[in-house]
Formats: structure tokens, sequence, C-alpha cells
């Protein structure tokens, strides 16, 4: 990987949570990248063109909520998507594996300091990876499963980040491979969800519920999801699992289903459905609402796109109302994007700019519903 390690020039800072100030001294600076697209084919800047950004669609069906409101912040290192999500540790978002430079298994770790509007290179993965399942849990961010060719050819290696240390471990490997699942902790467990499988010429969707238990380094099938999928949103809150949306194999069958886990009755059930249904979408928790923003949809067939969509809704849930609002778009729609909420502020970076892998971006956006 070409890394450069140069500071990131000056920018405005956004407040992180002041508990928020672990040791970064063994991380690398990297400075934003100075171009914010790339063509995975080559992995050569590009600059999108009109039919490219006629893709981009931000209109939702659900009820006007708040606006919010979106700032830019420092772009990533390198343009990417298909990292399959990102998680939080200590007020810092970190960014596994996915697209990058021409390669599709990559192994990049990059760290985001929202105090410092800067980027960290971090220990990269083991083995390169895209749409790796990742979740941070007690000083560890957990990197599950993935695929090594382009959406498909998934593997079980399961690793443990040492946050304190910067260095992986492995852990006990999945028990059945797969990439693009989610996953999330609960209870002290670590929850792995739906997402696809091998063999990589069919690449179904599965609804396997798996979850990892890091005392014992073991894992336990629990019951599978409704409705088989992949590239879903997920979060845990008040004990339950969300599970919303996703793409029944292929983006071309995207759904609005919204499942809860039960975990007492080890069942589901169904909540009102995501209003604009997509795939590869970011979804997080923020003061007590879920915020679903970005995915993709569409069709393509033998390489030509056509009803091609990458969506930059904000559409957000209420839990205990079980209803869904829309917000302030995102400035520049985007799918398989790494999502995290930090402080008052919801952090989106990178992403796939165009239906599909052929296009990496290094954008990073901020929202904020204050």
């Amino acid at each position: 990987m070409n890394r450069r390690h140069l500071l990131a020039a000056g920018a405005a800072m956004l407040a992180a949570p002041a508990q928020a100030q672990p040791h970064h001294q063994h991380l690398r600076p990297a400075a934003p990248s100075p171009h914010r697209y790339h063509l995975l084919q080559g992995g050569t800047p590009h600059h999108l063109t009109p039919q490219q950004e006629a893709q981009r669609v931000t209109d939702s069906p659900a009820p006007a909520g708040p606006q919010g409101r979106w700032v830019p912040r420092a772009d990533m290192p390198i343009p990417r998507s298909e990292m399959a999500w990102a998680t939080a540790w200590e007020g810092r978002m970190h960014v596994v594996g996915g697209y990058g430079e021409g390669q599709v298994n990559r192994a990049y770790h990059s760290i985001y300091v929202p105090a410092e509007d800067r980027w960290y290179d971090a220990a990269p993965l083991p083995r390169g990876a895209n749409h790796v399942a990742v979740v941070a849990h007690q000083g560890r961010v957990y990197a599950l499963g993935g695929f090594i060719e382009q959406n498909r050819r998934c593997d079980d290696h399961a690793y443990a980040y040492e946050v304190a240390e910067d260095r992986w471990r492995a852990i006990a490997p999945l028990p059945r491979p797969r990439g693009a699942a989610a996953a999330v902790e609960l209870g002290g467990r670590i929850h792995l969800i739906g997402g696809a499988t091998d063999p990589a010429p069919e690449r179904a969707s599965i609804g396997w519920h798996e979850a990892y238990d890091p005392a014992a380094d073991k894992w336990e099938l629990l019951r599978p999801l409704p409705g088989a999928r992949d590239h879903v949103g997920c979060v845990a809150h008040n004990g339950l699992i969300h599970v919303v949306g996703g793409r029944f194999n292929t983006f071309q069958y995207n759904t609005g289903l919204h499942h809860v886990y039960l975990p007492q009755r080890d069942t589901w059930e169904e909540r009102a459905a995501l209003p604009t249904p997509r795939s590869g979408h970011g979804m997080v928790v923020h003061r007590g609402r879920f915020w679903v923003m970005g995915g993709e949809g569409g069709i393509i067939e033998r390489g030509q796109a056509r009803e091609a969509k990458v969506f930059g809704q904000m559409e957000s849930y209420d839990p205990a109302a079980d209803t869904w609002q829309h917000h302030a778009p995102m400035p520049t729609p985007r799918h398989a994007v790494a999502a995290v909420a930090i402080g008052d502020w919801i952090y989106v970076a990178g992403g796939g700019a165009v239906l599909g892998g052929a296009v990496q971006s290094a954008v990073h956006e901020a929202f904020t519903a204050v």
C-alpha cells in the first residue's frame, strides 16, 4: 500500500467527547487524499461524469423531520469503498479493509480522530479483504469474515485488534465463511448476522446468526434472520438488535425490511420498514434514534448499469414510536460507506460514488441534528 505519512493540513475541528483521549502515539499520521475519486480499474484518479452524477437520488417518502446540517471533514487518505461499514472506540472511527488503489483485497486500517480532523494509519489486517464486518468492544476492534475477490469468495477469518497495542491477533474462525455480514455487540457477545456466502458464482444471501463469546473464544448458533439478506444496516439498542434494509442476493432486489431480535426469546419480530429500500447504507444510533444514510440500487447486466441509483437520503427511526422521518440528504451520495456516531456528530467517510464498485471515494462529511 502506498502510504503517505504526512500531517494533514490544519482544518476546523469538530468537538469529540471530553473523555475520548486515548494515546495514539503509535499510529502514523496520514494526509487526506489529493484525489476525491479513483477508478477501481487501474486505481487512477477520476472525475465523475454527468451521467455518473445523474445516478444520485435524495427524495424520501418519509415525513419531514428536523433538517440538521452536513459539513465537510478531512478526506480519507485513500479513496476506498466496500469496507463494510466502520466502528468507533473511545471517540475514534476505525475503517478496515475494502477496495482501493485498483485492488479489492486491501488490508487498510485507517483511524479518524474527530478532535483533530485527522486520519492515522494503524496496523493493517493480517490479510486483505472487502466487506469485512467490524465492531468494537472492551478495547478491541473485531474484524469478521469478508470477501477476497470482488464481492465474492468469502472466508472464515476472524481477528481482534488490541487498540492500546496497535496489534491484530487471530481468534476462533467463523463457523461458516461469509462476507457482507453485520456485526454488533450485545450483552458482551459479538453477533454476526446475515451476509452472503459461496459458491462464488452464485453468491447467495444468507440469514445466518452466530454469536461470539470473547471470554470463551467460541461461537454459538442462534435464530437466523428472517428474510436472508446482505449489505444491511444493523444496530443494538436497549437490549435488542435491529436489522434494516439490505438486498436479496443483488442490489436489483433491495428491501426495506426491518427486523428486531429479542435475545431473551431468541426470536425475531418485524418493525416499520425503511422508507427508502436500499443496501450498502450506513446506520448508526444517535440521540436515541437510528440514522440511515447512503446506499445503492439498480441493475448491472454484462457490465452495463441501468436504473442505477446512489442514494443520499438521510432517514431516521424512532424506536419508541416505530416511525420514520427524513432529514437533510448527504451532500455527496455514496454507498458502502464508513459511518459512525461520535459525540454530537455522525461521520460518513469514503464509499462508492456510482452503482457497483467501479469508483471509490475519499469524500468525508459529517451530520449533526442539532
